[in-house]
């Protein structure tokens, strides 16, 4: 399986997934800690990615997603964005409204 494959896979069977820098327990960047807050804020479990351990994935992301950057969130399949959008969405109560549905266990994905 390819690595497009790999990412299509991962952002498919899974409705909410973080691909960051480290774990939820142990972030390794801010921005990766700072998105991971605002989920938890909310209080949705969700499954994450640790590009850290996967350098096939973090690079081949940047191409599949057109997103330069770490973190990147999917809900549903879709590119929600990184830590910024993902922060000021959480404030502007959108980020709940997207997460209302049902979410997968935590889980690395």
């Amino acid at each position: 399986m390819d690595v497009n494959e790999r990412i299509k896979d991962q952002v498919e069977k899974n409705p909410v997934l973080l691909y960051m820098k480290g774990t939820p327990d142990f972030p390794q960047c801010g921005f990766s800690g700072q998105t991971v807050a605002a989920l938890k804020a909310l209080g949705k479990p969700f499954a994450f990615v640790n590009i850290f351990e996967d350098p096939e994935i973090r690079d081949g992301l940047k191409a599949y997603s057109n997103w330069p950057t770490f973190p990147q969130l999917y809900i549903n399949g879709e590119l929600v964005g990184g830590c910024d959008i993902v922060v000021e969405m959480y404030h502007s109560g959108e980020l709940k409204e997207l997460l209302a549905d049902d979410a997968p266990e935590p889980a690395e994905a």
